[in-house]
């Protein structure tokens, strides 16, 4: 006898703070349950035959309402109710993630001669992403990588982009990037507001970020996925180098379109290979 009710996100996670309040048609309440750790709901009260309603609330998430029928066994099988982020925002099961490096990519995109593209890429970085519990807004994101790892496949650029005139990887060997909050842009779109370090200067970037998923990996771990873009202006980061060819064009184009792909494995460290 009594309620039976299991509590899930879209991507069928489990809320474990879920609170389930059942009215009688009269708009009394007569049963109040809290979620256990794997989002379910189990609630002995005895309940008289008829039509109920199931109200659904969690903290971080939109109310859910549904009507329910107590047969003569006095039981109501409520079966799955799935709850949506408040304004209709996604985000992987709170907690601690780990990027993982081997399946991530960070690249860079610069106009070159104003006719073409010179594509980079970092292959040294890392980073952690806290999902907040409660308010997502309170999420955090940090992440170094390498600037000597640079690679646009020629190794004379590569060691020009290494130099002062660029990145001055000898006394600049690291980039960081902190969030400090962020905004939903979408159902599974966000801005994320950060600081970034490069070059030795310190300056506000907004990452436009998409949430593309959370979903099991072969080594019994759980995988999400997101893309972030954003651009950045190399005057910012006080890379002034240029060379300006006939015409008043310049070699390399001032601004950075900055693109990563990152795969983040939940834990607050990768497995073991």
């Amino acid at each position: 006898m009594g309620l039976t009710a299991r509590i899930r996100t879209r991507d069928g996670w489990a809320v474990s703070h879920a609170v389930v309040t059942v009215t009688d048609m009269t708009g009394t309440q007569v049963v109040r349950a809290e979620a256990d750790a794997e989002g379910t709901v189990r609630d002995t009260t005895e309940l008289a035959p008829g039509a109920y309603t199931v109200i659904v609330t969690a903290v971080g998430y939109a109310p859910a309402a549904s009507s329910a029928i107590v047969t003569a066994s006095g039981r109501a099988e409520v079966g799955t109710v799935t709850l949506a982020r408040q304004g209709g925002t996604e985000l992987p099961p709170p907690g601690p993630w780990t990027v993982d490096p081997a399946h991530s990519s960070v690249a860079a995109v610069a106009q070159h001669l104003g006719i073409s593209s010179v594509h980079g890429r970092f292959t040294d970085f890392g980073g952690t992403i806290e999902i907040a519990p409660d308010d997502v807004t309170k999420s955090r994101v940090e992440a170094v990588i390498r600037a000597a790892s640079i690679d646009t496949g020629n190794g004379m650029r590569d060691g020009h982009l290494k130099s002062p005139d660029f990145l001055d990887v000898e006394r600049h060997p690291e980039i960081t990037y902190r969030s400090t909050g962020l905004t939903a842009a979408g159902s599974d779109r966000w801005t994320v507001h950060g600081e970034l370090a490069m070059h030795g200067v310190v300056r506000p970037v907004d990452l436009d970020l998409a949430y593309l998923g959370t979903g099991a990996d072969p080594w019994g771990g759980t995988r999400a996925a997101f893309r972030a873009t954003t651009e950045l202006r190399r005057e910012d980061f006080a890379m002034n180098y240029n060379q300006v060819l006939q015409a008043g064009i310049a070699a390399i184009g001032t601004t950075l379109r900055v693109e990563l792909d990152v795969q983040a494995v939940q834990g607050d460290s990768l497995p073991a290979a």
